[in-house]
């Protein structure tokens, strides 16, 4: 059984590489038959998803969803603020039935734009009420702080403690050794960004953030990217949510996170129906997010080692799992950061650092 879950993983992979390298929102490769491709539908055994979650992660989930349905999934792996630029770009014609992780922001956006689908999953009666989205379109189906994901080596030849403020990173000390993803294309790079604008303000942010800027490394495109940089020591500190700061460890990269005392942001991670996508992948999609949100679906997380929080109550956690309610998370208004995006990101893009050729 192991081997055939291996082999399929592996076969999820080269499918997602493959996706990734057909590009443009008409790839009929892409597209998985929907609306407009021209030619018969390849029935109601696909499933066709944009993605935010890493890949090797992710093609774990399609793999248990596979071998659970039978339902083969298509999917393409973007940052989370490419996915949402995607599906917005394809919005007349989609080109695929699901967005599958990033930070509810996202799909609070999304959703403002009119590119979800209401849907609901039952699975979601053993989720707590303030992860629920009030108007009925998302599905939450992990928690995650942001946290300070130190190298562990480099801190102690250096004989430094671990940051545990906002502020500590200003510090000299710490010059071109401070990684994190830019808010342009990463959610967990926004989420960064709200919450240090909630912490200090709309004006003083910006003084913060030029401060910060002289202690950066590099703006990576993807959340997950400034981690596995702390893990090959380009740099000392990414910010990043807990669970892709603990990611690298599996693999036994020398990675120990802090958290901020003064107060921390977290996602929501979630997923929808991408409004107008494939009609006969429709119902496939609602079994997808069924599965998410099950205790089966949410217990792959401490299977596959991801250091993910399950939403739902049923799920078992993974031993030693970074919660919440274990550090100082501020009351983050996801609704108010998805309204003011737009703004924000072009404030960092004018005032702190250019998304362009970011890798």
């Amino acid at each position: 059984m192991k081997q055939k879950r291996l082999l399929a993983l592996l076969l999820t992979l080269v499918m997602v590489i493959g996706l990734t390298a057909c590009g443009g929102g008409d790839d009929e490769a892409a597209s998985g038959g929907g609306e407009g491709s021209g030619e018969e539908a390849s029935g109601s055994n696909e499933l066709t998803v944009y993605t935010a979650f890493p890949e090797a992660e992710v093609a774990y989930y399609f793999n248990a969803f596979e071998e659970a349905t039978g339902i083969k999934v298509n999917a393409l792996r973007l940052s989370a603020g490419e996915m949402l630029t995607r599906v917005a770009a394809e919005k007349d014609n989609p080109q695929a039935a699901l967005m599958f992780g990033g930070s509810t922001d996202n799909y609070i956006a999304a959703s403002n734009q009119g590119l979800l689908e209401a849907y609901q999953s039952p699975e979601l009666s053993n989720t707590p009420e303030n992860y629920l989205d009030p108007d009925g379109v998302w599905n939450p189906i992990y928690v995650g702080a942001i946290a300070f994901a130190c190298n562990r080596d480099w801190f102690a030849d250096k004989g430094y403690e671990y940051p545990t403020s906002w502020d500590e990173l200003l510090d000299p000390k710490y010059e071109n050794m401070v990684i994190m993803a830019h808010p342009a294309t990463s959610g967990t790079a926004y989420t960064v960004l709200a919450t240090l604008i909630q912490l200090k303000g709309e004006d003083a942010v910006w003084d913060y953030l030029k401060e910060l800027d002289k202690n950066m490394s590099q703006y990576t495109k993807s959340g997950s990217a400034a981690p596995n940089g702390v893990a090959l020591g380009e740099a000392a500190i990414a910010l990043t949510f807990s669970h892709d700061g603990l990611q690298p460890t599996v693999e036994g990269y020398p990675i120990e996170l802090s958290f901020p005392t003064d107060g921390t942001g977290y996602e929501v991670g979630a997923m929808a129906l991408i409004k107008g996508g494939p009609a006969d992948e429709q119902e496939n999609a609602k079994k997808f997010i069924d599965f998410m949100c099950s205790a089966e679906g949410q217990n792959l997380y401490a299977e596959n080692n991801s250091f993910r929080v399950p939403t739902n109550s049923e799920a078992t956690p993974a031993e030693g799992l970074v919660t919440l309610d274990s550090v100082a998370v501020i009351d983050y208004d996801a609704v108010w950061a998805a309204d003011n995006k737009d703004e924000f990101v072009a404030q960092f893009e004018a005032n702190i650092a250019s998304s362009e050729n970011l890798e």
